[in-house]
């Protein structure tokens, strides 16, 4: 547990255990790295924001199903006082329907924007995500 103001290598190891657990498709991980009052924003997903740990698992479930074999390489990080913005570019393959594009099992790579804010104790407090629709778009034309 911390206190206070984290430095930036606890926000790294802290959002590399959380992108960590994603790759395995660990939802209970992923949840784990979030506060109870978490505040998850996937831009654009249709459900909106949800708020609490719980109201966030029926995302990672769709998503662990949509997605497979995923990883993450971090392209850049900038940090303020208990928050991180990461950019990164994601690489895997859709088996599901990823934001609603059938994926087909094809090969697939995208950037993500993250801004995250982490509470005291250093969970994540709020998760802000915005994904390159465009860049999947065009890697999964629909027929």
């Amino acid at each position: 547990m911390t206190s206070g103001v984290l430095s930036r290598e606890e926000m790294d190891r802290r959002m590399d255990a959380h992108f960590g657990f994603e790759a395995r498709d660990d939802v209970e991980g992923v949840l784990a790295t979030l506060s109870h009052d978490v505040e998850h924003d996937i831009v654009g997903w249709p459900a909106g924001p949800a708020h609490g740990r719980e109201a966030t698992r029926g995302f990672y479930e769709a998503l662990f199903q949509d997605l497979s074999d995923g990883r993450f390489t971090t392209l850049r990080r900038l940090y303020g006082e208990n928050f991180l913005v990461d950019d990164s570019l994601w690489e895997g393959f859709a088996p599901g329907h990823p934001f609603g594009v059938s994926g087909g099992g094809r090969p697939l790579k995208f950037r993500l924007l993250h801004v995250i804010e982490f509470a005291d104790d250093g969970d994540i407090a709020r998760e802000n995500v915005w994904v390159d629709l465009a860049a999947i778009l065009q890697q999964l034309p629909q027929q």
